[in-house]
């Protein structure tokens, strides 16, 4: 991998999760923001393929996107916003797949910055999956820039833990299939320790840990996912990114995902499963939102 990657002035922000935690609004949010410039495709998964020895397989699974995205766009569908969007994405994955294919940093970060407007003051890579990267990873991350910035949302653990579960459940789903059922068996596997993926993405302990040990604390923005869509989460955010405050959709709700609902013994099972995890955070973060209390306290 190249070795003289450099950006030109910008502020270099890697978003690192946690699944199902706001990233999506993140990205949706940053996306639009004037003095931001983030590529259409929100996960770029760089640094993860890289290091899982896994490149070709990605930029293929980009490429079946674009594939897949440029017949659709043979039938001239959608508005014409839309169709601008889908064709600016078709290019973007279709670029990023050979960059990727490199796995050249420099390559990596000129993709991040083509089109960027003069005065964009940051460029980002939004990809959850990052947070499960070693700590000597996220160490040669955080010196790819001058300034390079690192963001993680925390969401209440048993939330967090139903929304993946809920996620899974509708991707193994057959078509029109209820998945009350399929999720329920999934959140049963993970409680056993199967389904060690699902976990792996909320364990804040050990993500904490590694980004803790590499990235300076003044470069690592943390915020709860129940705090952040306020004015003040949102002026925080761009303070620590050095932004301008600008709109945002405090309402809205990115891949929100299918509402299934968890009864009280599940929740029970999880909360007590997942105790580890509220003790970390309450200890290293501090206070914790209302829904943490709660299910700390058993509710």
């Amino acid at each position: 991998m190249s070795q003289t990657a450099t950006i030109s002035g910008r502020t270099l922000m890697f978003g690192v999760g946690a699944t199902k935690a706001g990233t999506s609004w993140l990205y949706s949010y940053l996306a639009g923001h004037p003095q931001c410039h983030l590529r259409s495709v929100k996960e770029l998964h760089f640094f993860d393929a890289i290091d899982e020895g896994r490149r070709d397989k990605q930029a293929a699974q980009f490429e079946a996107e674009r594939e897949m995205l440029t017949r659709r766009a043979e039938t001239g569908a959608g508005s014409p916003e839309k169709r601008a969007e889908r064709a600016q994405r078709i290019a973007d994955l279709g670029t990023f797949a050979d960059v990727l294919r490199a796995g050249d940093e420099a390559a990596y970060l000129a993709y991040l910055e083509a089109g960027a407007a003069a005065d964009s003051r940051l460029i980002a890579d939004i990809t959850p999956g990052y947070a499960l990267l070693s700590e000597g990873r996220l160490k040669r991350m955080a010196a790819m820039a001058p300034d390079t910035r690192f963001v993680y949302l925390l969401r209440d653990p048993v939330e967090r833990l139903w929304s993946h579960v809920r996620m899974i459940a509708r991707r193994r789903a057959a078509t029109g299939e209820d998945i009350t059922e399929r999720a329920g068996r999934i959140l049963r596997r993970v409680l056993r320790g199967e389904e060690d993926h699902i976990a792996r993405r909320g364990d804040y302990r050990a993500v904490l840990g590694r980004l803790r040990a590499a990235v300076a604390p003044s470069r690592l923005f943390t915020a709860f996912y129940e705090e952040l869509f306020s004015d003040q989460g949102v002026a925080r955010l761009c303070a620590f990114l050095g932004l301008s405050p600008a709109p945002a959709p405090l309402a809205e709700r990115v891949h929100e995902g299918v509402p299934v609902p968890m009864s009280d013994a599940q929740r029970r099972a999880a909360a007590d499963w997942l105790r580890p995890q509220y003790d970390y955070v309450a200890a290293s973060l501090g206070p914790v939102p209302s829904v943490w209390r709660a299910h700390m306290a058993g509710v």
